[in-house]
């Protein structure tokens, strides 16, 4: 359903409607327009929390429905639609609204270029689901963008950095981000780690570990891990070459 799961084939989705799924969708989109809304209101650490949010439920409502077996066309078009919102729209006007205004046109041209290249990203991704490699994503998912936007708000804000201040480095950032989605790079997707398999006790420990390095400081350790991800593609673009 979303671009962090593996959708089924279009030939073998049900047509239908399901409850639970979509209501996972239905919560991605409304945190979404929710953190539109806070943006608006000035509010910006709100509508970072906002978007991160977006992206658990976005991550959640495909494996939902793998799980139920509730996989349908309906679902995939919604998720779609609904990660244009959360992760394309809402990214670009928080960080229009928190840093970029004050550049004047070159403001509003660096969030509709994150918000083009978003609504790009998404309808590659829907048309080249079933070509390409499964365990690499073709450009940077636009969840990740999303964070890495979000993230950039959330960690100025809380070091009292005015959006004013840091304006031509939010442009940079949400220029970056769009160009990384529209790219060919490889992003490793993770869907060839099966969570169903029987693992060491220390793998256990070390999530406990790592949701407390989570939790010390949300917004520095977010958006450093989504600084590193979004880095990754280009680091093992440059190692395949080499390797060539």
């Amino acid at each position: 359903m979303d671009e962090f799961d593996h959708r089924k084939p279009l030939s073998l989705r049900r047509r239908g409607i399901y409850l639970l799924p979509n209501l996972f969708t239905t919560g991605a989109l409304f945190a979404g327009f929710y953190a539109i809304v806070q943006a608006m209101n000035s509010k910006f650490e709100h509508a970072a929390v906002a978007i991160f949010i977006a992206m658990v439920l976005d991550g959640l409502d495909g494996r939902v429905a793998r799980l139920t077996h509730t996989q349908s066309e309906f679902g995939a078009e919604f998720d779609s639609l609904s990660d244009m919102v959360s992760f394309g729209v809402a990214p670009s006007l928080v960080v229009y609204e928190w840093a970029l205004k004050g550049l004047g046109k070159w403001g509003w041209f660096a969030a509709f270029i994150y918000c083009a290249a978003t609504a790009l990203r998404l309808a590659r991704f829907n048309t080249n689901i079933d070509v390409v490699d499964k365990r690499y994503f073709q450009g940077l998912p636009s969840p990740a963008a999303a964070a890495l936007i979000a993230g950039f708000v959330w960690v100025m804000h809380d070091f009292d950095f005015s959006g004013e201040s840091v304006s031509w480095y939010a442009a940079a950032l949400a220029v970056f981000a769009g160009l990384s989605m529209v790219s060919n790079l490889p992003f490793y997707s993770f869907k060839d780690l099966n969570m169903r398999k029987s693992v060491p006790f220390l793998v256990i420990f070390l999530v406990a570990i790592f949701l407390i390095f989570v939790s010390s400081y949300p917004p520095g350790v977010l958006f450093g891990l989504f600084m590193c991800y979004a880095l990754s593609g280009y680091v093992l673009w440059v190692s395949r070459h080499r390797q060539k």
